[in-house]
């Protein structure tokens, strides 16, 4: 977020600016999920979500508070990395200029960086388990049992250090576009969102597909924070498969939260064409 700033712009004008950057980006994609699914669609959705249950304004509000702790912690770290490469320590690979590579290494690069990070969130979020860091720091994310999208960036301010050292680990080591990691950005948060969204938006025929059933869902980190010893991955199943790491009941789990919401969506459709039958019985017998 930072290249958007002139170069001779104030170490604090360029932290506030992330953290308006990173608090609006949290703003717009957690909170129109969040209006959309616990407001506007609160009661006529429920049969969806995923926890028969809508979690404490408590809850909702400490959600809130360790995510805005979180963005404060992350634009601390891109200022800091900033200063890295002001004075010499380290030195940024990141390219502005399409040209400096092929398109090839553009697309390769984007697809290696996500899942670089899925690969360093599933151990470091095994490491945030250890007995030793769950309870002194873990724990605030886990505060939420039946998470919303606001839990998206909910973590103890130390977590959030952790959560953010994958940026200058790749920053400072792989040439990378500028627009590699605005790619990354918009997808990390559009998961993150999902996973912590409380309902399932996959279909169910999902794990059925060879290469969709790779991809996380929602009922699977929602199950993490009910169960918490399990399902630790972000984007992907991969990690959790490999390392046996999945609720046993998790493919049961979904199977039954989304045939449990084509139901509910097959009988709202049905009441809805039945009453726009009977309207348009009642208009033809008035007209």
């Amino acid at each position: 977020m930072s290249h958007l700033l002139p170069d001779d712009i104030s170490l604090y004008w360029r932290w506030l600016f992330n953290v308006l950057m990173l608090g609006g980006r949290y703003l717009i994609f957690a909170g129109t999920a969040y209006l959309l699914y616990y407001v506007i669609k609160r009661k006529e959705w429920f049969y969806a979500k995923i926890q028969q249950k809508f979690p404490e304004r408590k809850q909702i509000l400490t959600e809130v508070k360790y995510s805005v702790l979180s963005f404060l912690v992350f634009a601390t770290v891109l200022v800091l990395m900033r200063m890295a490469s002001m004075y010499g320590i380290l030195t940024s690979q990141v390219y502005h200029k399409f040209s400096d590579h092929s398109v090839a290494y553009f697309i390769g690069t984007t697809i290696f960086i996500i899942f670089f990070h899925d690969t360093y969130f599933y151990w470091a979020h095994r490491l945030m388990h250890h007995p030793l860091l769950y309870e002194r720091v873990h724990k605030v994310h886990h505060l939420s049992k039946d998470p919303t999208p606001w839990a998206s960036f909910a973590f103890h301010p130390l977590e959030a250090v952790l959560e953010i050292g994958f940026v200058p680990i790749l920053v400072f080591t792989v040439p990378l576009h500028v627009s590699s990691l605005f790619i990354l950005s918009m997808w990390q948060i559009s998961f993150n969102v999902m996973g912590h969204l409380g309902y399932e938006i996959f279909p169910r025929r999902m794990m059925q597909n060879p290469v969709f059933k790779w991809m996380n869902t929602s009922t699977n980190h929602n199950m993490h924070h009910k169960f918490v010893k399990c399902n630790y991955g972000l984007y992907f199943n991969i990690w959790d498969i490999l390392m046996n790491t999945n609720h046993a009941k998790y493919y049961a789990t979904f199977d039954e939260v989304t045939a449990r919401r084509d139901a509910g969506r097959k009988l709202v459709n049905t009441s809805q064409g039945q009453v726009e039958e009977l309207e348009l019985e009642s208009n033809q017998v008035n007209a």
